[in-house]
Protein backbone atom coordinates (compact mmCIF):
# COMPACT_ATOMS: atom_id res chain seq x y z
CA UNK A 1 0.00 0.00 0.00
CA UNK A 2 1.34 3.78 -0.38
CA UNK A 3 1.19 5.87 2.38
CA UNK A 4 -1.59 7.88 1.21
CA UNK A 5 -3.27 4.50 1.50
CA UNK A 6 -2.14 3.52 4.68
CA UNK A 7 -3.53 6.99 5.48
CA UNK A 8 -7.09 6.33 4.36
CA UNK A 9 -6.93 2.74 5.73
CA UNK A 10 -6.22 4.62 9.37
CA UNK A 11 -9.19 7.05 8.89
CA UNK A 12 -11.25 4.34 7.94
CA UNK A 13 -10.01 2.49 11.09
CA UNK A 14 -11.04 5.99 12.87
CA UNK A 15 -14.36 6.00 11.83
CA UNK A 16 -15.25 2.56 12.41
CA UNK A 17 -13.99 2.60 16.30
CA UNK A 18 -16.32 5.96 16.20
CA UNK A 19 -19.33 4.49 15.21
CA UNK A 20 -19.22 1.53 17.82
CA UNK A 21 -18.31 3.83 20.67
CA UNK A 22 -19.59 0.99 23.14
CA UNK A 23 -16.96 -1.82 21.72
CA UNK A 24 -13.20 -1.75 22.72
CA UNK A 25 -10.96 -0.48 19.53
CA UNK A 26 -8.90 -3.42 19.43
CA UNK A 27 -12.01 -6.03 19.06
CA UNK A 28 -13.44 -3.11 16.07
CA UNK A 29 -9.76 -3.41 14.33
CA UNK A 30 -9.74 -6.74 14.48
CA UNK A 31 -13.40 -6.96 12.98
CA UNK A 32 -11.96 -4.44 10.59
CA UNK A 33 -8.99 -6.00 9.05
CA UNK A 34 -10.51 -9.29 9.35
CA UNK A 35 -12.93 -7.79 6.52
CA UNK A 36 -10.08 -6.80 4.61
CA UNK A 37 -7.56 -9.69 4.48
CA UNK A 38 -5.91 -8.04 1.58
CA UNK A 39 -3.94 -5.71 3.96
CA UNK A 40 -0.88 -7.55 4.40
CA UNK A 41 0.80 -7.44 8.13
CA UNK A 42 2.70 -3.97 7.32
CA UNK A 43 0.20 -2.11 6.19
CA UNK A 44 -1.55 -3.39 9.25
CA UNK A 45 1.31 -2.03 11.39
CA UNK A 46 1.40 1.08 10.03
CA UNK A 47 -2.52 1.62 9.62
CA UNK A 48 -2.63 0.45 13.38
CA UNK A 49 -0.06 2.95 14.58
CA UNK A 50 -1.52 6.10 13.16
CA UNK A 51 -4.75 5.17 14.61
CA UNK A 52 -3.69 4.44 17.94
CA UNK A 53 -1.24 7.74 18.16
CA UNK A 54 -4.47 9.57 17.62
CA UNK A 55 -6.38 7.89 20.38
CA UNK A 56 -3.53 8.32 22.86
CA UNK A 57 -3.30 11.79 21.94
CA UNK A 58 -6.99 12.26 21.99
CA UNK A 59 -7.34 15.01 24.26
CA UNK A 60 -4.37 17.42 23.43
CA UNK A 61 -5.45 16.98 19.65
CA UNK A 62 -9.24 18.19 20.55
CA UNK A 63 -7.58 21.31 22.76
CA UNK A 64 -5.74 22.35 19.75
CA UNK A 65 -8.55 21.98 17.45
CA UNK A 66 -11.10 22.93 19.64
CA UNK A 67 -9.49 25.66 22.21
CA UNK A 68 -7.16 27.10 19.34
CA UNK A 69 -8.52 26.95 16.13
CA UNK A 70 -12.17 27.10 17.14
CA UNK A 71 -13.66 24.13 15.59
CA UNK A 72 -16.63 22.43 17.17
CA UNK A 73 -16.76 18.86 18.52
CA UNK A 74 -18.37 17.46 16.50
CA UNK A 75 -16.63 19.24 13.25
CA UNK A 76 -13.54 16.99 14.66
CA UNK A 77 -13.57 14.04 12.27
CA UNK A 78 -11.10 11.07 11.90
CA UNK A 79 -9.31 12.69 8.86
CA UNK A 80 -8.83 16.15 10.45
CA UNK A 81 -7.93 14.52 13.68
CA UNK A 82 -5.16 11.98 11.59
CA UNK A 83 -3.71 15.38 9.31
CA UNK A 84 -3.41 17.11 12.86
CA UNK A 85 -1.25 14.09 14.10
CA UNK A 86 0.70 14.08 11.13
CA UNK A 87 1.85 17.28 11.65
CA UNK A 88 2.51 16.62 15.21
CA UNK A 89 5.00 13.83 14.57
CA UNK A 90 7.66 15.91 12.16
CA UNK A 91 5.35 15.92 8.77
CA UNK A 92 5.75 19.06 6.99
CA UNK A 93 2.57 20.81 6.06
CA UNK A 94 3.19 20.14 1.57
CA UNK A 95 3.81 16.40 2.91
CA UNK A 96 0.42 16.23 4.67
CA UNK A 97 -0.98 18.07 1.52
CA UNK A 98 0.29 15.57 -1.03
CA UNK A 99 -1.37 12.32 1.35
CA UNK A 100 -4.64 13.82 0.74
CA UNK A 101 -4.35 13.69 -3.03
CA UNK A 102 -7.38 12.70 -3.57
CA UNK A 103 -6.14 10.46 -5.99
CA UNK A 104 -6.97 6.27 -6.34
CA UNK A 105 -6.91 5.27 -2.79
CA UNK A 106 -6.21 8.31 -1.73
CA UNK A 107 -8.10 10.46 1.37
CA UNK A 108 -10.34 13.27 -1.13
CA UNK A 109 -7.91 16.86 -0.68
CA UNK A 110 -7.87 19.23 2.01
CA UNK A 111 -10.24 21.80 2.01
CA UNK A 112 -9.24 25.31 2.59
CA UNK A 113 -10.51 25.47 6.08
CA UNK A 114 -8.09 21.96 6.67
CA UNK A 115 -5.40 23.62 5.21
CA UNK A 116 -5.88 26.75 7.19
CA UNK A 117 -6.08 24.64 10.46
CA UNK A 118 -2.69 22.71 9.51
CA UNK A 119 -1.13 25.92 8.67
CA UNK A 120 -2.37 27.43 12.45
CA UNK A 121 -0.74 24.32 13.78
CA UNK A 122 2.63 24.89 12.80
CA UNK A 123 5.31 25.68 15.01
CA UNK A 124 2.94 24.12 17.74
CA UNK A 125 3.92 21.28 19.96
CA UNK A 126 1.33 18.23 20.72
CA UNK A 127 1.65 19.58 24.79
CA UNK A 128 1.02 22.89 25.61
CA UNK A 129 1.52 24.39 28.77
CA UNK A 130 -2.11 26.06 28.62
CA UNK A 131 -3.12 22.76 28.23
CA UNK A 132 -5.14 21.74 31.65
CA UNK A 133 -2.98 18.53 33.32
CA UNK A 134 -6.28 16.19 32.67
CA UNK A 135 -5.68 17.08 29.15
CA UNK A 136 -1.45 16.93 29.12
CA UNK A 137 -1.77 13.67 30.70
CA UNK A 138 -4.78 11.93 28.39
CA UNK A 139 -7.28 11.29 31.56
CA UNK A 140 -11.07 12.68 32.00
CA UNK A 141 -11.33 15.82 34.44
CA UNK A 142 -13.15 13.43 36.81
CA UNK A 143 -10.54 11.13 37.67
CA UNK A 144 -8.05 13.92 38.90
CA UNK A 145 -8.78 13.77 42.43
CA UNK A 146 -9.01 9.85 42.68
CA UNK A 147 -5.44 9.81 41.04
CA UNK A 148 -3.69 12.95 42.99
CA UNK A 149 -4.49 11.10 45.96
CA UNK A 150 -3.04 7.44 45.08
CA UNK A 151 -0.44 9.10 43.59
CA UNK A 152 0.40 12.37 45.11
CA UNK A 153 3.74 14.05 43.97
CA UNK A 154 4.02 10.97 41.59
CA UNK A 155 1.01 11.81 39.61
CA UNK A 156 2.81 13.53 36.54
CA UNK A 157 5.30 10.66 36.05
CA UNK A 158 3.37 7.93 36.65
CA UNK A 159 0.38 9.39 34.13
CA UNK A 160 2.86 10.02 31.40
CA UNK A 161 4.45 6.34 31.52
CA UNK A 162 0.83 5.39 30.86
CA UNK A 163 0.40 7.46 27.58
CA UNK A 164 3.63 5.58 26.56
CA UNK A 165 3.29 2.85 23.81
CA UNK A 166 3.62 -0.59 25.40
CA UNK A 167 5.98 -3.46 24.97
CA UNK A 168 4.99 -6.85 23.66
CA UNK A 169 5.73 -9.52 26.61
CA UNK A 170 5.50 -12.78 26.06
CA UNK A 171 5.01 -15.95 28.63
CA UNK A 172 7.33 -18.94 27.99
CA UNK A 173 5.07 -22.01 28.36
CA UNK A 174 6.87 -24.60 30.71
CA UNK A 175 4.81 -27.30 29.51
CA UNK A 176 6.48 -26.90 25.83
CA UNK A 177 9.61 -25.60 26.84
CA UNK A 178 12.47 -23.62 28.44
CA UNK A 179 12.89 -19.72 28.47
CA UNK A 180 16.38 -20.13 26.72
CA UNK A 181 14.54 -22.56 24.05
CA UNK A 182 12.02 -20.17 23.20
CA UNK A 183 14.09 -16.97 22.79
CA UNK A 184 16.34 -19.22 20.19
CA UNK A 185 13.37 -20.16 18.47
CA UNK A 186 11.90 -16.18 18.80
CA UNK A 187 15.23 -15.56 17.15
CA UNK A 188 15.42 -18.11 14.19
CA UNK A 189 12.21 -15.93 13.33
CA UNK A 190 13.55 -13.02 13.42
CA UNK A 191 12.08 -11.89 17.28
CA UNK A 192 14.69 -10.08 19.37
CA UNK A 193 13.70 -11.05 22.57
CA UNK A 194 14.97 -10.23 25.69
CA UNK A 195 14.19 -12.12 29.07
CA UNK A 196 11.73 -9.94 31.52
CA UNK A 197 13.12 -8.39 34.66
CA UNK A 198 10.80 -9.59 37.28
CA UNK A 199 9.03 -12.69 35.82
CA UNK A 200 10.53 -15.96 35.52
CA UNK A 201 8.77 -16.78 32.35
CA UNK A 202 8.48 -13.36 30.69
CA UNK A 203 10.13 -12.72 27.00
CA UNK A 204 9.66 -8.87 26.11
CA UNK A 205 9.80 -7.73 22.49
CA UNK A 206 9.26 -4.26 21.22
CA UNK A 207 6.81 -2.54 19.22
CA UNK A 208 4.29 -4.39 17.58
CA UNK A 209 5.09 -7.46 15.96
CA UNK A 210 3.38 -10.17 13.99
CA UNK A 211 4.26 -12.95 16.64
CA UNK A 212 1.08 -14.82 16.47
CA UNK A 213 2.00 -16.67 13.20
CA UNK A 214 5.49 -17.23 14.66
CA UNK A 215 5.98 -21.23 14.84
CA UNK A 216 6.73 -20.58 19.01
CA UNK A 217 2.84 -19.24 19.01
CA UNK A 218 1.23 -21.71 17.10
CA UNK A 219 3.01 -24.50 18.61
CA UNK A 220 2.00 -23.14 22.05
CA UNK A 221 5.32 -22.57 23.25
CA UNK A 222 5.24 -18.85 24.02
CA UNK A 223 1.49 -16.88 24.89
CA UNK A 224 0.84 -13.32 24.82
CA UNK A 225 0.63 -12.04 28.17
CA UNK A 226 1.56 -8.23 30.42
CA UNK A 227 4.64 -9.33 32.43
CA UNK A 228 2.52 -7.75 35.35
CA UNK A 229 0.03 -10.45 34.43
CA UNK A 230 1.98 -13.09 34.62
CA UNK A 231 3.39 -11.70 37.80
CA UNK A 232 -0.25 -12.38 39.34
CA UNK A 233 -0.02 -15.89 38.22
CA UNK A 234 3.05 -15.73 40.52
CA UNK A 235 1.41 -14.87 43.17
CA UNK A 236 -1.10 -17.59 43.20
CA UNK A 237 1.78 -19.69 43.93
CA UNK A 238 -0.22 -22.95 42.22
CA UNK A 239 1.53 -26.29 42.95
CA UNK A 240 0.79 -29.72 41.51
CA UNK A 241 -1.93 -31.85 42.97
CA UNK A 242 -4.24 -28.79 44.12
CA UNK A 243 -7.51 -27.83 43.30
CA UNK A 244 -7.61 -24.13 41.89
CA UNK A 245 -10.86 -21.74 40.68
CA UNK A 246 -9.87 -18.96 38.69
CA UNK A 247 -13.55 -17.19 39.65
CA UNK A 248 -13.55 -14.42 36.63
CA UNK A 249 -11.41 -16.20 34.34
CA UNK A 250 -12.16 -14.50 31.03
CA UNK A 251 -10.27 -15.86 27.83
CA UNK A 252 -8.20 -17.79 30.47
CA UNK A 253 -4.91 -15.96 30.18
CA UNK A 254 -4.15 -16.83 33.61
CA UNK A 255 -5.04 -19.83 33.71
CA UNK A 256 -2.86 -21.20 31.31
CA UNK A 257 0.03 -19.59 33.45
CA UNK A 258 -1.53 -21.35 36.79
CA UNK A 259 -1.80 -24.78 34.58
CA UNK A 260 2.00 -24.53 33.99
CA UNK A 261 2.88 -24.10 37.43
CA UNK A 262 0.83 -26.86 38.11
CA UNK A 263 2.64 -29.32 35.84
CA UNK A 264 -0.62 -30.64 34.41
CA UNK A 265 -1.61 -31.66 37.36
CA UNK A 266 -4.38 -31.52 39.62
CA UNK A 267 -7.67 -29.48 39.03
CA UNK A 268 -8.22 -26.19 37.50
CA UNK A 269 -12.19 -24.77 37.31
CA UNK A 270 -12.40 -21.68 35.36
CA UNK A 271 -15.27 -19.81 35.44
CA UNK A 272 -16.86 -16.74 34.29
CA UNK A 273 -20.20 -14.82 33.01
CA UNK A 274 -19.49 -14.93 29.53
CA UNK A 275 -19.85 -18.04 27.52
CA UNK A 276 -17.76 -16.47 24.91
CA UNK A 277 -14.85 -15.75 26.55
CA UNK A 278 -15.29 -19.28 27.74
CA UNK A 279 -15.53 -20.60 24.37
CA UNK A 280 -12.76 -18.41 23.47
CA UNK A 281 -10.45 -20.40 25.88
CA UNK A 282 -10.90 -23.37 24.69
CA UNK A 283 -8.41 -23.03 21.80
CA UNK A 284 -5.56 -21.50 23.79
CA UNK A 285 -6.11 -24.30 26.20
CA UNK A 286 -5.82 -26.50 23.36
CA UNK A 287 -2.83 -25.11 21.83
CA UNK A 288 -0.55 -25.27 25.29
CA UNK A 289 -1.47 -28.41 25.93
CA UNK A 290 -3.39 -27.71 29.26
CA UNK A 291 -5.75 -30.79 30.21
CA UNK A 292 -6.30 -30.21 33.75
CA UNK A 293 -8.87 -27.48 33.13
CA UNK A 294 -12.57 -27.52 33.30
CA UNK A 295 -14.87 -24.73 32.47
CA UNK A 296 -18.00 -23.39 34.07
CA UNK A 297 -20.43 -20.69 32.62
CA UNK A 298 -21.80 -18.51 35.99
CA UNK A 299 -25.25 -17.78 35.74
CA UNK A 300 -27.98 -15.61 37.72
CA UNK A 301 -29.64 -18.04 40.27
CA UNK A 302 -26.92 -20.53 39.88
CA UNK A 303 -26.72 -22.84 42.79
CA UNK A 304 -22.91 -24.09 41.58
CA UNK A 305 -20.87 -21.97 43.88
CA UNK A 306 -23.34 -22.51 47.12
CA UNK A 307 -22.21 -26.16 46.35
CA UNK A 308 -18.68 -26.05 46.69
CA UNK A 309 -17.88 -23.94 49.52
CA UNK A 310 -14.76 -24.67 51.17
CA UNK A 311 -13.80 -26.99 48.49
CA UNK A 312 -10.72 -25.43 46.71
CA UNK A 313 -7.03 -24.61 48.05
CA UNK A 314 -6.72 -21.54 46.14
CA UNK A 315 -9.04 -18.66 44.72
CA UNK A 316 -8.03 -16.58 42.34
CA UNK A 317 -10.72 -13.14 41.88
CA UNK A 318 -9.57 -11.33 38.52
CA UNK A 319 -12.08 -8.86 39.19
CA UNK A 320 -14.40 -6.95 36.63
CA UNK A 321 -12.62 -3.23 36.73
CA UNK A 322 -11.85 -0.13 35.38
CA UNK A 323 -8.92 -1.32 33.63
CA UNK A 324 -6.78 2.17 33.92
CA UNK A 325 -3.75 -0.19 34.36
CA UNK A 326 -3.96 -1.25 30.75
CA UNK A 327 -4.42 2.45 28.90
CA UNK A 328 -0.96 1.80 27.07
CA UNK A 329 -2.52 -0.62 25.29
CA UNK A 330 -6.31 0.46 25.15
CA UNK A 331 -6.30 4.54 25.40
CA UNK A 332 -10.02 3.97 23.57
CA UNK A 333 -10.90 3.25 27.36
CA UNK A 334 -9.78 6.57 28.72
CA UNK A 335 -12.89 7.89 26.55
CA UNK A 336 -15.27 5.75 27.60
CA UNK A 337 -15.04 5.58 31.43
CA UNK A 338 -17.24 7.39 33.74
CA UNK A 339 -17.61 7.74 37.72
CA UNK A 340 -20.64 5.95 37.57
CA UNK A 341 -19.01 3.03 36.12
CA UNK A 342 -16.00 3.00 38.85
CA UNK A 343 -18.19 3.38 41.64
CA UNK A 344 -20.58 0.40 40.30
CA UNK A 345 -17.51 -1.91 39.54
CA UNK A 346 -16.41 -0.87 43.31
CA UNK A 347 -19.79 -2.89 44.53
CA UNK A 348 -19.51 -6.13 42.25
CA UNK A 349 -16.10 -6.21 43.42
CA UNK A 350 -17.14 -6.48 47.33
CA UNK A 351 -19.74 -8.89 46.22
CA UNK A 352 -17.50 -11.42 44.30
CA UNK A 353 -14.66 -10.99 47.15
CA UNK A 354 -17.81 -12.49 49.51
CA UNK A 355 -18.59 -15.39 47.32
CA UNK A 356 -15.19 -16.07 46.39
CA UNK A 357 -14.45 -15.64 49.82
CA UNK A 358 -16.64 -18.64 50.95
CA UNK A 359 -15.25 -21.30 48.35
CA UNK A 360 -11.71 -21.31 50.15
CA UNK A 361 -10.99 -24.24 52.32
CA UNK A 362 -9.93 -23.31 55.65
CA UNK A 363 -6.11 -22.95 55.82
CA UNK A 364 -6.41 -21.85 51.75
CA UNK A 365 -5.42 -18.85 49.85
CA UNK A 366 -7.78 -15.93 48.42
CA UNK A 367 -5.50 -13.79 45.61
CA UNK A 368 -7.78 -10.70 44.55
CA UNK A 369 -6.21 -8.59 41.55
CA UNK A 370 -6.99 -6.31 39.33
CA UNK A 371 -5.80 -4.11 35.92
CA UNK A 372 -6.51 -0.81 37.99
CA UNK A 373 -4.65 2.08 38.68
CA UNK A 374 -7.16 3.27 41.75
CA UNK A 375 -7.20 2.68 45.37
CA UNK A 376 -10.58 2.55 45.58
CA UNK A 377 -10.37 -1.06 43.46
CA UNK A 378 -7.44 -2.22 44.67
CA UNK A 379 -5.86 -1.39 48.29
CA UNK A 380 -9.50 -0.51 50.09
CA UNK A 381 -11.47 -2.79 48.82
CA UNK A 382 -8.83 -5.18 50.51
CA UNK A 383 -8.83 -3.15 54.15
CA UNK A 384 -13.20 -3.59 53.46
CA UNK A 385 -12.96 -6.74 52.95
CA UNK A 386 -10.67 -7.82 55.63
CA UNK A 387 -13.37 -5.94 57.80
CA UNK A 388 -15.94 -8.25 56.94
CA UNK A 389 -14.19 -11.34 57.05
CA UNK A 390 -12.33 -11.79 60.34
CA UNK A 391 -10.95 -15.37 59.30
CA UNK A 392 -9.44 -13.81 56.69
CA UNK A 393 -5.90 -11.97 57.37
CA UNK A 394 -2.91 -10.87 54.74
CA UNK A 395 -0.85 -14.24 53.19
CA UNK A 396 2.35 -14.92 56.07
CA UNK A 397 5.98 -14.12 54.56
CA UNK A 398 6.47 -17.84 54.96
CA UNK A 399 4.01 -18.45 52.40
CA UNK A 400 4.75 -16.11 50.00
CA UNK A 401 5.24 -17.37 46.35
CA UNK A 402 9.05 -18.08 45.57
CA UNK A 403 8.00 -17.39 41.79
CA UNK A 404 8.04 -13.60 42.37
CA UNK A 405 11.13 -11.61 42.85
CA UNK A 406 12.02 -10.96 46.42
CA UNK A 407 10.84 -6.93 45.82
CA UNK A 408 7.83 -8.51 45.79
CA UNK A 409 7.40 -9.93 48.06
CA UNK A 410 7.49 -7.78 51.06
CA UNK A 411 4.05 -7.49 51.27
CA UNK A 412 1.05 -9.85 50.83
CA UNK A 413 -0.13 -7.17 48.16
CA UNK A 414 1.53 -5.01 45.49
CA UNK A 415 0.57 -2.81 42.97
CA UNK A 416 2.37 -2.62 39.18
CA UNK A 417 2.41 0.88 37.41
CA UNK A 418 4.19 1.47 34.11
CA UNK A 419 6.07 4.09 35.95
CA UNK A 420 7.86 1.78 38.40
CA UNK A 421 8.43 -1.18 37.15
CA UNK A 422 7.26 -1.08 33.18
CA UNK A 423 4.23 -3.29 33.29
CA UNK A 424 0.81 -2.74 32.55
CA UNK A 425 -1.12 -1.13 35.92
CA UNK A 426 -2.01 -3.73 38.12
CA UNK A 427 -2.47 -4.83 41.59
CA UNK A 428 -2.86 -8.58 43.73
CA UNK A 429 -3.30 -8.97 47.82
CA UNK A 430 -3.07 -12.29 48.75
CA UNK A 431 -4.92 -13.26 51.63
CA UNK A 432 -5.02 -16.80 54.06
CA UNK A 433 -8.40 -18.22 55.37
CA UNK A 434 -8.03 -19.42 59.13
CA UNK A 435 -7.49 -23.30 59.16
CA UNK A 436 -10.68 -22.94 61.78
CA UNK A 437 -13.94 -21.85 60.47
Amino acid sequence: MTPAARLSGAIDLLCAIQNAPHRPADAVANNFFRERRYIGGGDRRAISTLAWDVLRAWRRLHWHLRAELRYRHEDISPRLLCAAMLHFVGQPLSSIQALFSGERYAPAPLSEREYAMLAALEGQSITDEKQSLPVRLEYPDWLHPYLERDFGERLEEEMRALMGAPTLDLRVNLLKGTREEALRRLKREGFDGQPTPLSPWGIRLEGRQPITAAAPFRDGLVEIQDEGSQLIAAAVDARPGERLLDYCAGAAGKTLAIAMTMENKGQIVACDVSSIRLEGAVKRLRRAGVHNVTRHLLKEGDKWAKRREGQFETVLVDAPCSGTGTWRRNPDARLRLSETDVQELCVKQAAILDIAARLVRPGGKLVYATCSLLGVENIQQIEAFLKRRADYQPLPSARRSLFLPESLRQDSAFALTPHSYGTDGFFVAVMERSAQN
